[in-house]
């Protein structure tokens, strides 16, 4: 809905006031790009139109497509002689090795290794224990002896 109280002059002095602010916008926004080094850029109205499109003859074109497809025939040809070169005979000569297996005295020698070591562990933790010197009462006997000393005392009221 219109507003009866804005005239002509009054919108012309608006517009006068708001144009002169963009003016002061738009040079303080310069001054700070080019304080950040920023080339300063020509506003689209001055800005140079677009060059036209260099156009090519149809023979080029011709030519061009002609040549493009000699080169991809020359690779496809590459790869099939690559490819027919794969499938011969030479490929099946380089059969993978069968996996290697180990022989029983190989194995005896190992168990016999780890047997070794395993037995070597015990005995030092054994010589670990007996150096530490008599092991300490179970708690589990001390419990078994506080709750018979317990049984045969007084109970307590419960209150």
């Amino acid at each position: 809905m219109p507003n009866p109280n804005l005239t002509p002059e009054l919108l012309a002095a608006a517009l006068q006031g708001l144009e002169a602010q963009r003016a002061r916008l738009d040079a303080h926004i310069a001054e700070v790009k080019r304080m950040l080094g920023a080339r300063p850029q020509k506003p689209a109205a001055q800005a140079e139109a677009p060059k036209p499109r260099r156009k090519m003859s149809a023979a080029a074109r011709k030519r061009i497509a002609v040549a493009q497809k000699k080169r991809w025939a020359e690779i496809h040809r590459k790869q099939a002689a690559a490819a027919q070169k794969a499938k011969q005979p030479a490929a099946a000569a380089k059969a993978p090795r069968p996996k290697r297996k180990m022989s029983a005295a190989g194995r005896r020698r190992i168990v016999e290794a780890t047997r070794k070591r395993w037995a070597e562990y015990r005995r030092q933790k054994a010589e670990a224990a007996k150096a530490e010197g008599p092991a300490a009462p179970k708690k589990a006997a001390a419990k078994k002896t506080a709750k018979k000393a317990g049984a045969k005392g007084p109970k307590k009221a419960l209150v």
